[in-house]
């Protein structure tokens, strides 16, 4: 994976299903690679870190120099998606896959996106879905863990104080 301590544009997103609570993503996960690559072969970037849970994908990308355009990069990921999913079921599909809103977050420096990397990783156990990061298959922790640029960040246990909200 290349330093991102320089320039090239790092992004954060959030994409959510239509339907909170929904599998689609995992029940969909062959169609969302295939889309992925495909989208990539047009529009290239580097996916540094993603994982996918059942209504939610999480993921860390970096554009080629000079290119910030990633809404038409999700706009060809969503379509993708949804026509191949259509096909599978027979253009049956009731209702949209996704949902309409998007968050992005342009990483500013190295400690916001090793913050955004362990949050990625550990999407899965705040979910309640395992127990340790690496126990979910979806999640590129298993790329960082072969590659030796997994490094556990300590969990911050929180104080309150008594007599004070939470």
């Amino acid at each position: 994976m290349p330093d991102k301590t320089h320039a090239l544009p790092t992004f954060f997103f959030t994409a959510r299903a239509a339907h909170r609570g929904s599998p689609v993503f995992l029940d969909n996960i062959h169609s969302l690679r295939a889309a992925m690559r495909s989208v990539r072969e047009r529009y290239p970037f580097e996916i540094d870190e993603i994982v996918v849970l059942g209504d939610t994908i999480h993921t860390l990308w970096t554009l080629p120099e000079g290119q910030s355009d990633c809404a038409s990069r999700w706009r060809m990921l969503k379509r993708a998606v949804s026509s191949l999913v259509s096909a599978q079921a027979g253009g049956s599909v009731s209702g949209p896959i996704w949902n309409r809103a998007l968050w992005e977050h342009r990483i500013r420096d190295a400690g916001d996106l090793a913050m955004h990397r362990h949050m990625i990783w550990h999407a899965p156990v705040e979910a309640g879905l395992v127990q340790r990061p690496q126990d979910w298959p979806h999640s590129s922790i298993h790329r960082a863990i072969g590659n030796g640029t997994y490094a556990p960040m300590p969990r911050i246990a929180r104080t309150v104080e008594i007599g004070v909200p939470a």
